[in-house]
This record gives structure tokens, sequence and C-alpha cells, in this order.
């Protein structure tokens, strides 16, 4: 039996990596004669740089910049195609999981430190960015990137704006002149795993924002300050992106790549699974095990387990499911490819407890699911 283990992160609590060798661990220990190749997912978030990386044989690079708080944090990004490639993973900089739980205000984080990242990337000669924008912790519209790039953002009263969202709404105008030209020479291609619009019920503040921390007041005041951005951006370039598919990713950043660096947007677990020569390996498998940290409706939007379910699906072959938390219409999942999706929660926990014993759960889930699978291959040679 041929097994490939295909998780994308359990955000705030395992990689990829650490994922895939829990649910292995788990089902070695049944099926311990059975092959198994482990692909750590990404598309578009956390976990991007590495599966790139590896599948690619890049180099990692390590740099201080500044983090969505401002203070510098630890990032990196990785180097491909003989440095000619630079994959930039916005959680890397400018991430959800670098803010303590208590001090998360999308109206005060910034993506500068993604920005930061590029200039980097130049300074290394690179010839492409893909820029991986998932995991964010901003709703800035890509002004902290944009104002690290060169850009300049200025408030009506003439002073320059703020790094942070709080001010969008004060912008009057947009100076780009003083951009780093090498970005003119500089392919950029955005990678995401959602499609949501700029502004609007599934846009970047009223979708995303409460998960990054903001109230009520918060989300209005950030659909605000978009929507007068985006107003701004048409009046520049001609262009509505306020509903464009995906340019409320990242917090907008997408629209701000879209609009001044001449950006692509393409599929995060497309773009994964053709480095990883994914295809290849899935013709001859027999199952395929996916997994992240909540699956619900949001997960039919261009995620990572239900791009690899629909792959498997072409080839007839069965997908099941583990989960953090199962979200709400979880049940459309089964028209997408998945045969079968397990929570690893074993009781009622604390949000705390859950993340910090998520290794040790989605190991014991696995096992539980491998046994389940034992018993029907004993039910189907009894019958």
């Amino acid at each position: 039996m041929k097994i490939i283990i295909a998780p994308d992160s359990f955000k705030e609590s395992l990689t990829a990596k650490q994922a895939a060798r829990a649910i292995e661990a788990g089902f070695m220990a049944v099926f311990p004669a059975a092959k198994y190749l482990c692909f750590p997912m990404a598309d578009g978030g956390e976990g991007t740089v590495d599966a790139l990386v590896a599948a690619k044989g890049g180099q990692r690079i390590e740099l201080a910049v500044a983090g969505p708080l401002k203070t510098l944090v630890k990032a990196y990004y990785g180097l491909l195609d003989n440095g000619d490639t630079a994959v930039i993973e916005m959680a890397a900089a400018s991430g959800l999981m670098q803010v303590p739980l208590d001090q998360r205000n999308p109206l005060l984080t910034t993506s500068f430190g993604t920005g930061q990242l590029m200039l980097a990337a130049l300074d290394h000669g690179v010839k492409k960015i893909i820029l991986a924008i998932g995991g964010s912790a901003t709703v800035d519209g890509g002004i902290g990137m944009m104002q690290a790039l060169g850009a300049s953002f200025y408030r009506k009263d003439g002073h320059l704006l703020e790094f942070v969202a709080k001010e969008m709404a004060e912008l009057e105008r947009i100076e780009l002149s003083t951009l780093d030209s090498r970005l003119q020479q500089c392919q950029i291609e955005i990678v995401c795993d959602v499609n949501n619009p700029l502004i609007g019920q599934h846009g970047a503040a009223k979708t995303f924002a409460p998960q990054k921390g903001a109230t009520d007041e918060m989300v209005t005041h950030l659909e605000q300050g978009l929507l007068h951005y985006a107003d701004i951006i048409q009046s520049m370039t001609g262009t509505d992106y306020r509903y464009l598919p995906g340019s409320g990713a990242g917090g907008g950043i997408s629209v701000a790549a879209l609009a001044f660096l001449n950006a692509t947007l393409c599929s995060g677990i497309e773009t994964v699974c053709q480095a990883m020569h994914f295809k290849d390996e899935l013709a001859t498998t027999d199952l395929v095990i996916v997994g992240e940290g909540s699956m619900d409706g949001q997960t039919l939007n261009g995620k990572a387990p239900i791009g690899i379910a629909k792959l498997a699906a072409q080839y007839g072959i069965p997908v099941i499911a583990i989960v953090g938390i199962q979200g709400k219409n979880i049940a459309a999942v089964y028209q997408q490819g998945v045969n079968a999706v397990f929570s690893i929660l074993p009781r009622v926990l604390s949000q705390q407890a859950a993340l910090e014993q998520g290794e040790l759960n989605l190991q014991h889930c696995a096992y539980n699911i491998a046994k389940v699978l034992q018993c029907g291959i004993i039910l189907a040679k009894n019958y």
C-alpha cells in the first residue's frame, strides 16, 4: 500500500513538516510495511518557502526585518533557480504568529517587513519574486510593503502616512517616482490560497480582520479605509480593484502588488505541486491524507487540502482529511474530492492546550484512522 501524506500547516501549532511526520508515525504503527511519501504542503502561506526550497534544491536566507508590530524579527526568504528567483513568505516578516494574542490589532500592524525582504532579494539580483501572502497579521493594503520599496503615501495634511492601516482613510496621494527602479526588471508572482475581493462582505476587512484581532468597530474602520484606498488606486490606474478575485488576499497586499508592481496572481497549491512533481507520484498511490488546522466552507476557496483532493479525484484515489477543527459547512468538502474528515481533538480543550498538544493529538488521531482502515480491510476479506 502506497500512502501520500500531504498536510498543510496547523496554524500556531504545527508546521506542515511536523504534521506530516505525526501522521506518518500514527499510520506506521498500524501499517509498518506500507510505503509512505510525505509532501509537507503550502498554498501560499506558512511553509511555502521551505516547500519550494526543498523541492527545487534552493537556499534559505535569514535576516532581521521589521515585524508586524515594527519591532525587529528574524525572517527569511528562499533563493531558487541558481539565484534568479526568490520566494518570499509574508508570514515570515508580517505574520500573525509573530503577534501575541493580547496585541492583535490590524489597525496597528504593517507589511513593511515584507517589503524589506523583497529589497534584500533584489540585492541578490533576482529576476523573479514569488510572493506568498498567506498567514499575515495585516490589513494595510500593502501600504507598508510599498513604503519599504520606496513609494511615498501622503495624508491630506501633506505629511507622510504612517505605514499601518489606521490612517488609510486619510490618504490623499501616492508617489511612485521614488520606487526602487529594480522592480521594473523583476517579475512578481503572487501565490495565495484565497480568492476574496478587497472590500465587501467577503473582503479583506470583513472576512479576515476578525481573525487578526479586529473588533466590529475596527472592521468598519478598515473597510472604510480600504474603500478609500481603492478609489485612489482607481484614479491613478484607471482600474477598479475593489471586487477583483484575490485582491483582498494578504490583508489587501495583493492589490498593491497588482496595481503598482505589475504582479500576477497564481494558485499557491498549484505552484507548490508543480515544483514537487506531485502528480507523478499521485498516479500510483492508494490513499492520500491531507490536513490543516481548520476545515470549513472557506477551505473550498482555493486552499491546499481541496486542491490536492481535486487532483486525487482525477485518479479515483480516496482522500482522508485530518483537521484541528471542523467548521461550518463541512459537508461541502465531500463534493470536492474529500472522502472523510476527522478532527484531532480528543475532548474539550482550551485553545492554548489544543495548540500545545497538536502533535500528540494528530498522531493519535492518525493511529485511530489507520485502525479503522485495518478493520475495513478485514471486513473486505470476510465479505
